[in-house]
């Protein structure tokens, strides 16, 4: 069979199985148009009509609300943008567990609480629902290009029954173990991100006090040990002080509340991490929440007595 027989092949399996997307934002709507490119039956509703009309014009369906969504649907996914609207779109009179079928499959892509996700995991087992915490990391490029890394929590005859429609969207898709552990796992992604960015703000800063060029800087600091993919992503925007959000500081300020109090429910010592937190909250209190968490150059600046160079 060749590439292209074994890619239509792919198509017509998919077209026999219906995803409802809940949450069309910056991450939900690429993912539900990545799901309808590779063939599935995608029907997607967001509260916003704008989003789920540019989903209808890439070749999915709309829905009127969330009981339309899922009725018919074989996977619910869902994207949304904390642990109160999860819980309220999925436990809802009207919500995912009072329509989706018996043995529906549900896939939370949103960054929630893990003790949330393991409730409604559990939720959903008494439901006869199967359910997977499948966050992802990568932002708006990576739901763009379906080069998402995604860890996946929840038992493993549920993941493998999730991984095609994971393997659509993601690039690195990884069992990382029971309910919970996905939004675990990307609790401690939000903080290894969160304090990245927070120390490439300060070296750009840094270089600048110095009047170094940045561009260059960033050219070799990228390819030796201090290299990542914050300096890839990220670094161009910071030196031009261009922070249109792929992911906003008000979503980085919650996740790293989920990291400081899953730590603390823990035990668990995170010194810099929590003082991240205390610098994310800093700049989202000034008024920059709607900002890409690489504004945090932003505060550095002001705390440096420095002007913002262009």
């Amino acid at each position: 069979m060749t590439i292209e027989e074994q890619d239509r092949s792919t198509q017509v399996a998919a077209s026999t199985v219906t995803v409802a997307v809940i949450g069309l934002g910056i991450m939900g709507g690429p993912m539900a148009a990545n799901l309808v490119k590779a063939g599935y039956d995608v029907i997607g509703y967001n509260r916003g009509r704008v989003r789920v009309d540019a989903l209808v014009a890439r070749g999915g369906r709309a829905a009127r609300d969330v009981a339309s969504a899922v009725a018919g649907a074989d996977v619910v996914l869902t994207m949304l943008p904390d642990s109160p609207d999860v819980e309220d779109v999925v436990l809802g009179r009207d919500g995912v567990f009072a329509h989706i079928r018996p043995r529906g499959l549900w896939i939370d892509t949103s960054t929630i609480r893990p003790d949330v996700a393991v409730r409604l995991a559990a939720a959903a087992g008494e439901r006869a629902v199967r359910a997977v915490d499948a966050p992802v990391s990568g932002g708006e490029a990576g739901a763009i290009d379906a080069s998402l890394s995604i860890m996946v929590g929840g038992a493993e005859a549920d993941v493998e029954a999730a991984r095609p429609v994971l393997d659509t969207v993601g690039s690195t898709v990884v069992h990382v173990g029971p309910a919970g552990s996905g939004q675990t796992v990307k609790a401690a992604n939000q903080l290894i991100v969160a304090g990245t960015i927070e120390l490439v703000a300060e070296a750009l800063v840094f270089l600048d006090a110095h009047g170094v060029d940045a561009e260059a800087a960033v050219r070799v600091l990228a390819g030796g040990l201090a290299g990542n993919r914050i300096l890839d992503r990220k670094a161009a925007g910071m030196i031009a002080g261009e922070y249109t959000p792929g992911f906003r500081v008000d979503l980085h300020h919650k996740d790293l509340g989920i990291v400081t109090a899953a730590a603390r429910e823990a035990g668990v010592a995170i010194p810099l991490g929590a003082a991240v937190a205390q610098l994310m909250g800093a700049l989202r209190a000034r008024g920059h929440g709607s900002l890409d968490h690489s504004a945090l150059r932003l505060l550095v600046e002001e705390l440096s007595g420095r002007t913002r160079r262009t």
